[in-house]
């Protein structure tokens, strides 16, 4: 009889294990020859060297399935066991999955644009309207990115607006002051990172989220770094963002231009980067359109309303 350890690295053990220890009693019934015994993320299983050996490549298995898809099911244990391939190996396209087991893909031609150009350049803008999925499909790529070990980490940006007086009126430290500016990157990476691996990977700085000014003086490599909300940005502080690009770095930047909260005598960096940097070589763009918009079909409307009367249009549906 051979001993063997077992550890479940880079995976909530309870989502391996399911509920109540469900999938745990379902590998435990498919090898009743061996002795297994979980504590925490590690297995120890007893047997037959050549059963063992067959079992650690199923469990290495399984476990790749939910680091890959955030999510297994019984069904998805049997056929890995049976060597078939499982229902979210099959659909095609998937960039990253949510922790429910969502597949997160792109859901529109421009958005599947933003998929191909992040693959073609190394620096990529994404302009357009609320609700097109610019934020949330960008930090899927970078996650998607990290997953696949094309990156060493993941960094995300937003100008705070408000950066001088205003922002002292709020409680709290400055990290309680700057959080609501960044809360949305948080929620994205909150649907695609189990809460406890995530709070690692921040412990651990491979998830990084910072306001803008805090990028001031560093050399950004081997990353995925995204700039968020960029049309307010001030000409100088996205000309400061885009030279901190290092070696191995792929950058998106992301913004609607029909949302500066900018001071009126104030021109977004994000529009004088559009047309400074349009004829680089290496650098995509994205225009997103009403179209793409993939959140409550009242945005759509929304964005339409609002469009009509900066034209001076009439407003009647």
């Amino acid at each position: 009889m051979t001993e063997k350890l077992i550890i479940l690295e880079d995976i909530d053990p309870v989502a391996f294990y399911g509920i109540n220890n469900v999938h745990l009693q379902m590998v435990k019934s498919l090898y009743p020859k061996l002795r297994i015994v979980a504590r925490g993320n590690v297995l120890k299983v007893l047997g037959e060297e050549e059963e063992l050996d067959q079992f650690e490549d199923h469990i290495e298995s399984i476990r790749k399935h939910v680091l890959n898809y955030n999510t297994i099911n019984e069904e998805d244990i049997l056929d890995i066991i049976k060597g078939r391939k499982t229902k979210a190996e099959s659909i095609k396209d998937v960039l990253v999955y949510s922790i429910s087991g969502r597949p997160i893909k792109s859901r529109s031609a421009n958005q599947q644009l933003l998929v191909d150009e992040f693959s073609r350049c190394d620096m990529v803008f994404a302009e357009g309207p609320a609700g097109t999925g610019k934020t949330y499909l960008s930090i899927a790529l970078a996650v998607k990115s990290l997953k696949e070990k094309t990156a060493k980490k993941i960094i995300l940006s937003r100008p705070a607006v408000e950066a001088g007086e205003k922002l002292g009126f709020l409680p709290g430290d400055m990290k309680d002051k700057i959080d609501p500016y960044l809360q949305p990157l948080y929620d994205a990476l909150e649907d695609m990172i189990p809460p406890a691996k995530l709070q690692d990977m921040m412990e651990k700085r491979i998830i990084q989220i910072a306001p803008l000014a805090f990028m001031r003086g560093r050399t950004l490599s081997d990353a995925v770094v995204i700039l968020d909300e960029a049309q307010n940005t001030t000409p100088a502080q996205i000309r400061m963002f885009l030279t901190r690009m290092g070696w191995n770095t792929k950058m998106i930047i992301t913004g609607d231009l029909s949302q500066i909260d900018l001071p009126h005598s104030q021109r977004s960096g994000l529009s004088e980067a559009l047309e400074l940097l349009s004829d680089i070589e290496g650098i995509g763009f994205v225009r997103m359109e009403k179209k793409d918009i993939v959140r409550h079909k009242l945005v759509t409307r929304i964005v339409n309303a609002y469009e009509r009367a900066d034209k001076g249009l009439d407003k009647s549906y």
